[in-house]
């Protein structure tokens, strides 16, 4: 009995190792298996990662291509027919040194004694043509859209139909800054509309058709420009746009002296140039526009005649004519730094005049500071 017992314990023991060794292979299987499948996620976790990866480069690259292009509109007549279309035009990568032309030549580094933020300063007795103030007044720098005061001038010395309604075309669209406008290609309005907003708000699409719409379209305009700049004795200018955007418009101080000079004797451009606001209308539609110098709406400054300027070649340029203790001058302040800092120099000019002609007559000509620097060229390269 006991060799029955032992025989049939020696038979299970038999029995279940395969079965032991069958689990034991099985667990081992499960274990790999789960470290295969362990592998494949990391492995789709890195190519999701490296996918993302590129859609971001991607988007940062097409990112950087739009802003280097532009949808511009443009409208034709076909066929007697009016037809839109839009053309995607490239704008250069940004490779231009960003400081002014007048920091490029080292006007920056002219001291004066009001500290003034602008590189270049002119200041004139207008009714004896007595220098009060200049600092670089005979350096010719870009001049943006002062421009468009003698753009103003040309067109009422031309007696040209100031209620005729011009169009706006895609001619007027700026491709050379960009600059933004809210008149639409095909907007109708007259010419006296026009001119009020090229100088009072410095509309640029205004200003190109003021220039378009003369007798021999703008070539002719420009030409006449030049005529008219050489008659006033302005030897250190020239006209290339109706609208400065361009920066080859340039002009020293002394020369835009001349101008303000001669545009003050016109009504029209006084009224156009100092309203503080006006609403005009665009194929009938009414729009609202503001005077881009805030000086013409204090109440303590009497401005007769005024003009702001701005592209970065440029910097931030300011010309008018105030009446300042009973004296009336002109000044001009050209290549500021920072977008409030033409108009505070204007401040800053003014509390000089006033401190040094105390009796408001003009009883004592104030002291001309007449600041220079030799290092800086009596004319920029264009």
């Amino acid at each position: 009995m006991l060799k029955i017992a032992l025989a049939a314990v020696v038979s299970l023991m038999f029995a279940f190792q395969p079965v032991q060794a069958a689990g034991a292979g099985a667990g081992a299987g499960a274990g790999a298996e789960k470290a295969q499948v362990a592998k494949k996620k990391k492995k789709s976790r890195t190519a999701r990662k490296a996918v993302r990866a590129k859609k971001r480069q991607d988007l940062a690259k097409t990112i950087a291509a739009d802003n280097r292009q532009r949808m511009v509109r443009r409208v034709a007549m076909v066929r007697g027919k009016r037809v839109v279309t839009y053309q995607s035009v490239r704008r250069a990568a940004p490779s231009y040194d960003p400081r002014s032309l007048g920091d490029i030549a080292g006007l920056s580094r002219t001291p004066d004694p009001l500290s003034l933020r602008s590189n270049v300063a002119f200041v004139l007795d207008q009714n004896s043509s007595e220098v009060l103030f200049e600092k670089n007044a005979n350096v010719a720098l870009p001049i943006a859209s002062i421009t468009k005061l003698m753009t103003g001038l040309v067109v009422v010395q031309a007696k040209q139909d100031l209620d005729e309604v011009l169009r706006i075309t895609d001619a007027d669209v700026d491709r050379h800054k960009y600059s933004s406008s809210r008149l639409p290609v095909g907007a109708r309005m007259t010419r006296r509309e026009l001119l009020h907003i090229a100088l009072m708000s410095s509309e640029n699409r205004a200003a190109s058709a003021l220039g378009r719409n003369y007798p021999g379209g703008i070539e002719a305009f420009v030409a006449a420009m030049n005529a008219k700049a050489q008659e006033l004795g302005m030897n250190d200018t020239r006209y290339v746009d109706s609208s400065g955007l361009s920066s080859h418009n340039v002009s020293s101080a002394r020369d835009l002296a001349k101008l303000v000079a001669s545009a003050h004797q016109e009504p029209i451009l006084r009224e156009y140039s100092t309203t503080k606001d006006s609403v005009v209308k665009a194929s009938g539609r009414p729009m609202r526009y503001a005077n881009t110098n805030y000086l013409v709406a204090l109440p303590d400054w009497n401005i007769g005649i005024q003009k702001t300027g701005f592209i970065n070649e440029a910097g931030r340029c300011l010309v008018m004519q105030a009446m300042i203790q009973g004296r009336n001058v002109i000044m001009v302040f050209l290549d500021s730094k920072g977008k409030m800092s033409r108009t505070a120099d204007a401040g800053r000019m003014r509390r000089w005049l006033e401190a040094v002609t105390p009796d408001g007559l003009g009883g004592g000509a104030p002291p001309a500071p007449a600041v220079t620097t030799a290092a800086a060229p009596a004319e920029l390269p264009n």
